[in-house]
């Protein structure tokens, strides 16, 4: 037996995989979008915060008037966007005619919107090989598919998967949302809370680690250019120029935003559902890849497969032993059996009774008239036991007397013997068609018809409840076949019981009036005439 003096030990790590998508950054989108409205009396597109307050005209940093960010104004009334109240007609006179500005602000919660491009798998292999006191370690994946260790002693090369993933998602129609990463600011000059905004806009450097608000949203629900009401990213353009806007009801074109869809998962989340748009509570391991980014998105795979890898060791420092042990054949058994019509069995038990472990090879080679038989090998352990087993099929049907030889370390012979083959003990049946009667259809009812009066007759005369049951007080048995003879005879049987009491009965009271209710006759003298 040839085996390592010191055989290398390898442990190998598949880490969990993941399916990493590409991450093309497309604007930033405001989360909650709201309309607000001004009850005045002179509402104008350039007015200034002392009449239309929180609607007055926005500004840019650098002090310009930000396109469409004016107020609309709606007159007075109960069928407007906010029904109101027109006055009197003193109040028209003095303070003018009631009306309302209205105007959309973006709070200040905004999220970066990012297309997700291509897809990949991703997941590492740790191989180490400790192999005399020496530890040769490579790590091999889908990006890095061979590698050699530092001293160019262990090479590890994936192969592949055995199969295909079949469980991964695709997201080709798919936007994902993030919120923007709160900055610390400290600044010693004073800025209204309604201009600033404690996140930095444009595409961030790292997505951050707090998924609990991560989104993945249908595109056909953004307007990338602004300009399209109830959909996420709508601008000032699209909600002040909706027709019939002062007919039209309070927060129209604001519909379908971010926050809707927040909600709608946060009540889904509550029943003990699956969120339909949140990525949390979807997904495993979300941005648990390596070096994440912000140009990634990795979420984790749960499906388990196999992977066909290749690890080759340098065989400079490696040693073999060939071990040695003494082998010896216990007993031999074959018994007698029929020859062509069955196969043999021979038994060989053997020992090994050397000290240490080896590998053994047991070969039986009959004479003539005997298929041959292949070799076989196995290992045995120091005194262990085993026994093998061999086949043997005959190539003659006459009885014979056969001599086999055994060889492993010790050699042995066995005889065993056949006998003839019989052709007529029910193994040979010749094959019998079925019978068919000429009368076709009358046949098939006369054989029916008699099968029908022998049932009945069997039924009556319990001929087949004899035959099946044991003794006369097996109940369930006669019970199952409906034995009619057994069930009168029982009933028969029984009914000597109350028979025989009631026969007593009348004898006993027989008796007693023969006693008892009888009188000696008397004889009366004649009377006188």
């Amino acid at each position: 037996m040839r085996t390592l003096r010191v055989p290398p030990v390898i442990t190998i790590n598949k880490s969990a995989a993941y399916a990493l998508y590409e991450l093309t950054y497309i604007r930033d989108v405001a989360y909650k979008p709201q309309e607000f409205y001004v009850q005045t009396r002179k509402c104008a597109r350039d007015a200034g915060a002392d009449v239309v307050k929180i609607c007055e005209r926005l500004r840019d940093e650098n002090g310009h008037i930000i396109e469409h960010t004016q107020p609309t104004c709606c007159p007075c009334g109960d069928q407007r966007r906010v029904p109101s109240s027109c006055g009197n007609f003193f109040d028209k006179l003095v303070k003018g005619k009631a009306n309302t500005a209205h105007c959309l602000r973006l709070t200040d919660d905004w999220f970066h919107v990012f297309g997700i491009g291509q897809r990949s798998i991703g997941f590492s292999i740790r191989i180490e090989v400790k192999m005399n006191s020496k530890t040769s370690e490579v790590i091999v994946g889908p990006e890095n598919r061979t590698a050699i260790s530092n001293d160019k002693i262990l090479k590890g090369n994936l192969v592949g998967d055995y199969v295909g993933y079949t469980d991964i998602p695709s997201f080709d129609d798919f936007y994902l949302v993030i919120p923007r990463q709160v900055v610390s600011i400290e600044c010693f000059i004073y800025v209204p809370s309604s201009k600033w905004s404690s996140s930095l806009p444009g595409q961030p450097e790292n997505l951050g680690s707090d998924f609990t608000m991560w989104m993945l949203l249908e595109r056909v629900r953004f307007t990338l250019d602004g300009v399209e009401c109830n959909k996420i990213g709508v601008g000032y353009e699209a909600f002040n120029t909706q027709p019939d806007f002062c007919a039209a009801p309070f927060w129209s074109c604001l519909h379908n935003q971010l926050w809707n869809f927040w909600d709608a998962d946060q009540n889904r989340i509550s029943r003990n559902q699956v969120p339909l748009y949140c990525v949390q509570g979807r997904f495993e391991r979300i941005n648990q890849h390596p070096n994440a980014g912000s140009h990634a998105f990795s979420i984790g795979i749960t499906e388990v497969l196999n992977t066909n890898l290749l690890v080759e060791l340098r065989a400079d420092d490696i040693e073999y032993v060939y071990q040695r042990s003494p082998g010896k054949i216990l007993g031999i058994t074959a018994p007698t059996f029929e020859a062509l019509t069955q196969f043999g069995t021979a038994t060989i038990t053997t020992k090994n009774i050397g000290e240490v472990e080896a590998s053994y090879s047991l070969t039986f080679d009959c004479s003539s008239g005997v298929s041959q038989m292949e070799e076989q090998f196995y290992i045995m352990k120091p005194t262990e036991v085993v026994t093998r087993s061999f086949k043997l099929y005959p190539t003659t049907d006459q009885a014979a007397r056969y001599v086999c030889m055994l060889s492993e370390v010790d050699r042995a012979e066995c005889q065993f013997t056949t006998t003839a083959t019989v052709l007529d003990n029910g193994s040979q049946i010749p094959f019998q068609p079925p019978k068919t009667n000429i009368n076709g259809f009358f046949g098939s009812i006369e054989e029916l018809w008699n099968k029908f009066w022998t049932f009945l007759a069997d039924l009556i005369s319990g001929k087949n409840c004899r035959r099946k049951c044991s003794g006369f007080f097996d109940f369930s048995c006669h019970i199952q076949y409906i034995c009619i003879s057994w069930m009168l005879m029982f009933g028969l049987f029984l009914a000597i019981f109350p028979t025989a009491i009631v026969l007593l009965w009348l004898l006993h009271m027989d008796v007693k009036i023969g006693l008892g209710g009888r009188r000696p006759p008397q004889f009366c003298p004649n009377r006188a005439q």
